[in-house]
């Protein structure tokens, strides 16, 4: 189902980035595929990939495979994490509590752990490939680009985005010239995108967030966290937002990447509640329970995990010796706390359902782009 830009459901953010449902699908490492991407950008709304851990050739790659798949607008995201400070008494702790595990599945932990993906603000490969590819949109998370970088992305014409959890991420934010923000609320599945994970998060809510930033920024803001259906991309709309951004909602599409473990927690008949933990990879991230989050929250009660990834390192490795013998609950099944709504659709299908409850949430379209949206 493909809409057109002129869509009643349009708002001014929707509008000026030419899309015709003000739907963003999240961009979500090892989930949101080409096909995935190029589905939602089809159906009128904004798809996105994550080349954040896939380095300069892979992004390269992604982006060539998602462009022959569509000719709209679509979203590529990119990780600007501090760099991990190695430390060695940490680390051996860490891996020592997890021994007695890997041992379990037949095998020794890794010797010493590995930052498995450099910072955006590190790559300078990365940097050169989105210049060269010039998606039409990028998105950071974990934080900003140095100034350079986003000069440089500012001069390939890409409209840029920064995932925030507070106000004073977003103030940041819009002064660095970012063109719009995320509002990431607590909800929100996957990797939570604080700029500093040392200082205090206030763990605000999707809509008391987006109504936050609406009130003091003057860009563009997009809702992100718990959204499952257009009724919630409605009510995104009536605090200010100019898109919602969605992602568990899009999990269990086929043309996601996610593991068939991962397909099966989310969809299974009792859905167990999703957790915030920082002990799976050095962040604060949401998954659905499991043996890997059970674990992580023991661990972090006794020890300070690695810093991000290198915390990642170990728990990928020990998912990898636990998948081979059969033990699909070591894997990060990451997913927000609507994730008992997710809805196993294409996602042309699924788009086309999200825009008809929008319109219906919205009394067909009339009263779509709150006053507190600014573009």
């Amino acid at each position: 189902m493909t809409l057109p830009v002129s869509d009643p459901l349009s708002g001014p953010l929707a509008r000026r980035l030419g899309l015709a449902v003000p739907i963003v699908q999240a961009p979500m490492a090892g989930v949101s595929t080409p096909a995935l991407a190029a589905a939602v950008s089809n159906a009128g709304a904004m798809g996105s990939i994550a080349v954040g851990a896939v380095g300069a050739a892979g992004a390269r790659e992604m982006i060539a495979d998602l462009r022959s798949r569509t000719d709209r607008p679509f979203n590529v995201n990119v990780f600007v994490h501090r760099a991990p400070v190695q430390d060695a008494s940490r680390e051996a702790a860490w891996l020592a509590e997890l021994a007695p595990l890997f041992r379990r599945f037949g095998t020794e932990p890794p010797e010493g752990l590995r930052a498995i993906y450099p910072s955006f603000n590190e790559d300078d490969g990365l940097l050169a490939a989105l210049v060269e590819a010039r998606p039409p949109v990028v998105s950071f998370h974990f934080g900003i680009p140095e100034l350079d970088r986003v000069e440089a992305l500012r001069g390939a014409r890409a409209f840029l985005v920064a995932s925030v959890t507070c106000l004073a991420e977003g103030i940041a934010a819009e002064k660095a010239g970012m063109d719009a923000v995320v509002a990431q609320g607590f909800e929100a599945g996957g990797h939570r995108g604080v700029f500093d994970p040392a200082a205090a998060d206030e763990r605000l809510g999707t809509l008391p967030l987006t109504g936050r930033l609406v009130q003091h920024l003057r860009i563009p803001v997009i809702a992100a966290g718990g959204i499952m259906d257009g009724a919630g991309v409605a009510a995104a709309l009536r605090m200010g937002a100019g898109a919602a951004q969605l992602g568990t909602a899009f999990i269990a599409c086929p043309e996601s990447g996610a593991g068939a473990a991962h397909r099966s927690a989310l969809l299974g008949k009792d859905v167990l509640p999703s957790v915030m933990t920082p002990g799976i990879s050095g962040r604060p991230a949401r998954g659905l329970v499991n043996r890997i989050t059970a674990l992580a929250e023991e661990l972090v009660g006794r020890l300070t995990p690695p810093d991000y990834p290198l915390a990642y390192d170990a728990a990928r490795a020990l998912h990898a010796a636990a998948a081979a013998h059969g033990e699909n609950g070591y894997g990060a099944h990451w997913a927000g706390e609507g994730a008992h709504r997710a809805r196993a659709l294409p996602a042309a299908e699924l788009m086309g359902l999200l825009a008809a409850e929008l319109k219906a949430a919205q009394g067909n379209g009339h009263d779509v782009g709150a006053p507190g949206e600014r573009t």
